[in-house]
Order: C-alpha cells, then sequence, then structure tokens
C-alpha cells in the first residue's frame, strides 16, 4: 500500500512540475504543440520509471548502497581533481566542460565497479557505513558438506537457539551438488537430502541462510576443507562441521569451530556410578556374560551379565562412563529384570 502511494505522489509531483515549467513559459516563443510534448514526454518518463520499478521488485540494498557511495565518491574526486587540474584546462578552455564531465563519468564508474566488487568485505548502509569486520552480534556460521548431509543443523536451528547468519560457500554447495549427481546410488542420495536441507532452510523465514559467491585470490587451488577455513577467518565466522579431520584443520588455524557431535555428546543424559536406571538388551557384547544395549540418544550400554537377558528390559547400575571422541559408552552391571510394563519399552 505505501509503494501504491509513493507511485501516485510520485505522478502528481511529475504533472505538478510540469505544469509549473509550462505556465511559467520557460519553453515560449516555441510551436504551439511544444507544451504538449512536453507535457506527455515528463508523464511517458515518469511512468517508465515506476515500471521499470515494478519490473524489479527485488532489489538488493548492498548494491543500491554501493551505486549509491560510489556515485557520491566519484563526484567528489571529479571536483576536486577539476580544481587542481583547473590552471591546465585554461590551456583547453574550449573543451573544460567536457574534460569534467569526462572525469565524473570514468571516476563514478571506478568508484562504483570497485565498490560492487568489494561489497562482501564491506556493508554499505544508508545513510551510515559498517565495516564487516566491525559488525555488532553474532559471527556468522559457515556450514561444511557434512553437516548440511548430516540434517540435524535444520533441527538445531529451529529450537531458536542460533540466530547467527548461516553461510553456504558456493565451492560447498558445487560439491553438494556433484554428490547429488553420483552414480553411486547412496552418495546420490546423501546428496539429495542435503540439498532437501538446504531448501528447508532457505524456505524458513526466521534463518538467515545466505549464499558466498565470491572467489577470495587466496582460496585459488585450495582443498575444500581449507577453503572452508580460510573463508571462515576472512569472514571472522565460527564453522560448523561434524566432520573430525576438519575439526583439526580448524583449530590448528585458530579458527573457531563448532562440532554437532559434540553438541549432542554434551546434550546427552549424564549418569554417574552407583545410578540405576532401565535400558532393553538387544544383542550380546564382546565379553562372555556382556549384552548390550542403547539409550534413546544412541548411547552404548554395555551390561554385566546381560547376555541372558537380551529382548528384556533389566535394570543396571552404572560402574563407569567413558568419553571417546566417537561418543559416550556407559559400563553397568545387571541388578534385576525390570518391571512387565516395561518390557517392551
Amino acid at each position: 500500500m505505501a509503494l501504491v502511494v509513493l507511485r501516485c505522489v510520485f505522478m502528481f509531483v511529475a504533472v505538478g512540475l510540469t505544469t509549473l515549467f509550462v505556465n511559467t513559459g520557460m519553453i515560449e516563443g516555441g510551436p504551439g504543440w511544444l507544451p504538449w510534448v512536453v507535457f506527455f514526454g515528463v508523464l511517458c518518463s515518469a511512468a517508465a520509471v515506476i515500471a521499470l520499478d515494478m519490473i524489479f521488485p527485488y532489489k538488493r540494498i548492498d548494491v543500491i548502497s554501493a551505486v549509491y557511495f560510489g556515485l557520491i565518491v566519484g563526484m567528489i574526486l571529479a571536483y576536486a581533481l577539476s580544481i587542481a587540474l583547473n590552471p591546465l584546462l585554461e590551456f583547453v578552455a574550449a573543451y573544460r566542460d567536457a574534460i569534467q564531465v569526462g572525469l565524473g563519468l570514468v571516476l563514478s564508474y571506478l568508484c562504483i565497479s570497485l565498490l560492487i566488487q568489494t561489497k562482501d568485505d564491506f556493508r554499505f548502509i544508508i545513510p551510515y557505513v559498517e565495516f564487516s569486520k566491525e559488525v555488532k552480534g553474532l559471527k556468522p556460521y559457515v556450514l561444511d558438506t557434512s553437516v548440511v548431509i548430516d540434517g540435524r543443523i535444520a533441527d538445531l536451528v529451529e529450537t531458536d537457539i542460533l540466530d547467527n547468519t548461516l553461510i553456504m560457500p558456493r565451492f560447498v554447495l558445487a560439491e553438494l551438488q556433484n554428490i547429488a549427481d553420483s552414480s553411486d546410488k547412496l552418495r546420490r542420495s546423501r546428496g539429495r537430502r542435503g540439498l532437501d536441507i538446504l531448501n528447508r532452510l532457505r524456505g524458513d523465514k526466521n534463518v538467515d541462510l545466505q549464499i558466498h559467491d565470491r572467489d577470495l585470490p587466496e582460496l585459488a587451488g585450495q582443498s575444500v576443507d581449507m577453503k572452508l577455513v580460510l573463508l571462515a577467518k576472512h569472514l571472522g565466522g565460527k564453522i560448523v562441521t561434524g566432520d573430525y579431520n576438519l575439526n583439526k584443520v580448524a583449530k590448528l588455524h585458530s579458527v573457531p569451530v563448532i562440532n554437532l557431535n559434540d553438541i549432542a555428546n554434551a546434550l546427552k543424559p549424564v549418569y554417574l556410578p552407583g545410578e540405576k536406571f532401565d535400558v532393553r538388551i538387544v544383542k550380546p557384547g564382546e565379553g562372555p556374560v556382556q549384552g548390550v544395549g542403547y539409550l534413546d540418544d544412541g548411547t552404548m550400554i554395555v551390561v554385566e551379565e546381560g547376555r541372558n537377558h537380551i529382548g528384556d528390559t533389566v535394570q543396571i547400575e552404572v560402574t563407569s562412563v567413558l568419553q571417546t571422541s566417537a561418543g559416550r559408552m556407559i559400563f553397568g552391571k545387571y541388578v534385576a529384570v525390570a518391571d512387565a510394563q516395561n518390557r517392551h519399552k
């Protein structure tokens, strides 16, 4: 509604200015049809501006701001340079105006081109300039291939725990597309699931997901993992991954890493030696009398004297907890068979 009002006001102002221009006699002395040509010409021009605005409804503020500031800086530089060159322009006075216009055109183009090409390094927001390295708030999260294919990132974001901007590098997206096009059925299904997760994130209005498609010079010739590390360092962000090797490489370069496996392990329930709980024995263990069960979060439970109770829900007493890079294992000893109502838990 606001745009409709703005466009109507724009048309009324254009008509009013044209009428004022004609009535003040600024085009007196011309043919009788000239005022009408001027009137309808301005009217058509105003309509063309509104039509172009309607054809391109989605405009990127960073590009518009880059053009805005580039034009201002270019004109200021052209004005300053024309003053500095004024003594020399006296020798070519006949071409003074043309030279000044040319300077303004060239410098404006160079400034706009420079700002558009570096808009990922600087954020130009009217009416002030905000440097991306000094942005207040949360750091961006750079996603890698494994974390997108894993799918848990979408569930985590939907909990509203993460308010950060998610960055999907173009080279990671290309790798994901190659996996989705693989001749191997398993790899193809994993790649397609990753693409589905990305579409899910993009479809969520509460998620700020951006595709980073700028190629930095230092990324040329590097592996995908190294590109992720260098990009995260360049953006001052963190890498979100489930890849153990990428985790180590990032830490070697002092780049912060969020490992979803570490988050999952941190959220698992904590059991201390001596505590008792129920678990269903699903298979035999490696020891002669051991049975193995699992908690709902996938934690493996090794139960001494549990081999004879496979298929039953038993009560165990925790004897020790082992934390490894692959996850958490709980060791316990059989106490008794759980209540009948919990047998098929």
